[in-house]
């Protein structure tokens, strides 16, 4: 067994939560009969995810899905497990490594949120890299506006956006649960709103594909970060990672901006079907296209604003660490120049030490 017998009781959030998913899922699983669990789990899955089927020419049935306010149901049972699964890390693999370091507060607290979000974007990404393999989205940028709207996806592309949603649905509720310290509730706020308004507008939006060839690069950038300050947290001497983060830092907002005027300033604006339907989703019009690049656009620009005040800092506390070491080294150096010893002299005669014998003069001849 993963858990042990009083992990439930150990928090009474946590416990909470684990009672609430299990009338959840009792709710929706009809009760413990199997048989009742197999045929309802069956028209849950294809029900709650919108399947549609069709047929291509070698008569193989193809499964498509959309999105729907079923979804709703789908992106809170995920959310449950994602709190779960969070206090599971934080028990068994976090708090063990904290007590052998010895941290501070304020280290322990971000070493804990960099441990959390280090095993997020390490699985996102590993999912997300697995889904661009498999389409043609990295060789072939115009399969990116090509046939908008997308609003059908394959199931790994559905079942990734529910997962973030719901993921990042869930850091609401653990800033509570993890009694986050008040100076650095803001912060991680920014960050938790900003990923659910742009995972949201590309899901419901219908531009899966170019969020999800965004978030790749993006999670990749921040998991070096995280694994970065988790090394340095261990052992102050390794900052090497730091370095080649701000470098694929500086390339993926590039790189998101590139494809973001390529897609909503080129792409879509010439696409054959331009229009606005909610009911075939197809949000194609000037006002929505601006929005959206206005939003990345600024988004990217705040988060290169708040980059470059990370490097001014810290290159002024390197600078500041600097000067002392040379003050100490001048001040050294002029102590340690030669000086006669006076305690070999009392009153203006020379003492002698213990065994010494005063050297006799040879008196000159008269």
């Amino acid at each position: 067994m993963v858990l042990s017998r009083a992990f439930p009781f150990q928090s009474y959030n946590y416990s909470f939560v684990c009672i609430w998913g299990g009338e959840y899922s009792k709710l929706f699983w009809g009760g413990g009969d199997q048989n009742s669990f197999a045929k309802d789990a069956r028209i849950w899955i294809h029900r709650i995810l919108c399947a549609r089927e069709q047929v291509n020419d070698k008569s193989e049935p193809i499964h498509f899905y959309e999105y729907g306010p079923k979804d709703i149901a789908t992106i809170f049972f995920y959310m449950l497990i994602a709190i779960i699964l969070h206090a599971v890390i934080q028990e068994y693999i976090l708090d063990k490594i904290n007590r052998r370091l010895h941290l501070s507060k304020t280290k322990h607290s971000k070493f804990n949120e960099s441990g959390q979000l280090a095993f997020f974007y390490l699985f996102s990404f590993a999912w997300g890299a697995s889904i661009l393999t498999a389409e043609e989205f990295m060789t072939n940028p115009t399969l990116l506006w090509k046939d908008y709207p997308h609003s059908r996806m394959f199931f790994q592309v559905k079942f990734f956006y529910v997962c973030q949603i719901a993921y990042w649905l869930h850091a609401l509720p653990e800033l509570y649960f993890q009694k986050i310290r008040k100076e650095d509730i803001p912060r991680q706020l920014y960050y938790i709103c900003l990923y659910i308004a742009h995972i949201c507008g590309a899901y419901v939006l219908n531009l899966q594909r170019l969020g999800l060839i965004l978030l790749v690069p993006h999670y990749l950038v921040e998991l070096i970060f995280h694994a970065s300050r988790l090394f340095y947290f261990s052992d102050e001497n390794k900052q090497k990672g730091f370095t080649l983060w701000a470098l694929l830092f500086v390339m993926a907002r590039l790189l998101t901006l590139t494809l973001s005027v390529l897609t909503f300033g080129f792409g879509l604006a010439r696409v054959e079907n331009p229009g606005f339907s909610i009911a075939d989703g197809n949000f194609n019009v000037l006002t929505v296209r601006i929005s959206c690049l206005a939003a990345i656009c600024l988004t990217q620009a705040w988060m290169m604003w708040k980059f470059i005040n990370f490097q001014l800092k810290k290159w002024r506390e390197h600078i500041q660490n600097q000067i002392p070491k040379k003050k100490i080294t001048y001040t050294k150096s002029k102590s340690t120049k030669k000086e006669p010893n006076r305690a070999n002299f009392v009153n203006g005669a020379v003492k002698l030490e213990a065994g010494a014998s005063p050297r006799t003069r040879k008196s000159k001849a008269l």
